[in-house]
């Protein structure tokens, strides 16, 4: 009776760790790593979800109209230690953002430096990149 519970339970362990592990993504399965990009824009929503944030941007085209980005950013929990609440960039606020886009073509990137138009940085990502000096 108790190896059979002992079965039940680790197997019920494996099952929901393997619901974590599919959750998140690798950087290099979803992201240039040589294909930087700088975009500079308003922000138009932010959603602070666990584990990355995501907020949006919309920029300029040099031929008109604008390109709606999705930036990808760090944890909340990571963001709040490094001293970012939830309105520390607002709506409307223009930011321009240096990160890496998606290996999909779409238009998401992988958020590395954000700064604000007042030279505040903003949610900053993995420096990881940067400090290696590329």
């Amino acid at each position: 009776m108790k190896r059979g519970i002992a079965a039940l339970m680790m197997t019920i362990a494996i099952l929901f760790s393997g619901l974590s592990l599919a959750a998140h993504h690798s950087f290099a399965a979803q992201y240039h790593s040589n294909k930087p990009i700088t975009l500079k824009g308003d922000i138009t929503r932010i959603e602070w979800a666990n584990p990355p944030i995501y907020f949006y941007i919309d920029v300029a085209e040099s031929g008109g109209g604008t390109v709606h980005w999705a930036i990808e950013g760090g944890a909340p929990s990571t963001l709040y230690r490094a001293g970012w609440r939830k309105g520390s960039a607002k709506v409307g606020d223009v930011v321009t953002v240096a990160g890496f886009v998606a290996r999909d073509g779409s238009k998401l990137v992988n958020m590395q430096r954000a700064l604000l138009a007042d030279g505040r940085n903003l949610f900053v990502g993995n420096q990881t990149y940067y400090q290696k000096g590329r």
